[in-house]
């Protein structure tokens, strides 16, 4: 199957176990990529048989913008449902969130979550 990828994405939301976390927020880093069938879209060269990326990439921003999650792994499990809920060509999404400034001690790049959730 054919795969549609937004890399890299950026936000800032208000997510974490935290109290601080909800009150100050921090950033977000989503990488989303949807399986679909892009042949008809291609063949026709029409948009409307494909997913539109700044539709997509603004369900992902309202996902995590405009809620406040305890877990990395309910924002990815949002943005994962409003995906297949809003671009029927899609089967399945993977969603790798990272917050790269969580409050934990140590060095690391980043910590994560990645959930691939398909159609039933």
């Amino acid at each position: 199957m054919d795969k549609i990828y937004l890399k890299g994405m950026e936000f800032y939301g208000y997510h974490g176990v935290f109290s601080e976390e909800n009150t100050l927020g921090q950033p977000f880093i989503v990488d989303l990529t949807m399986k679909a069938n892009l042949k008809p879209a291609a063949k026709d060269d029409d948009l409307e048989k494909s997913v539109n990326y700044a539709d997509a990439y603004q369900a992902v921003k309202k996902a995590v913008e405009e809620n406040t999650f305890d877990l990395v792994e309910t924002v990815a499990e949002t943005i994962a449902e409003i995906i297949l809920n809003t671009f029927s060509i899609v089967y399945e999404a993977t969603v790798f969130v990272k917050k790269p400034t969580p409050p934990i001690a140590g060095h690391y790049e980043y910590v994560g979550i990645e959930i691939t959730r398909s159609r039933s």
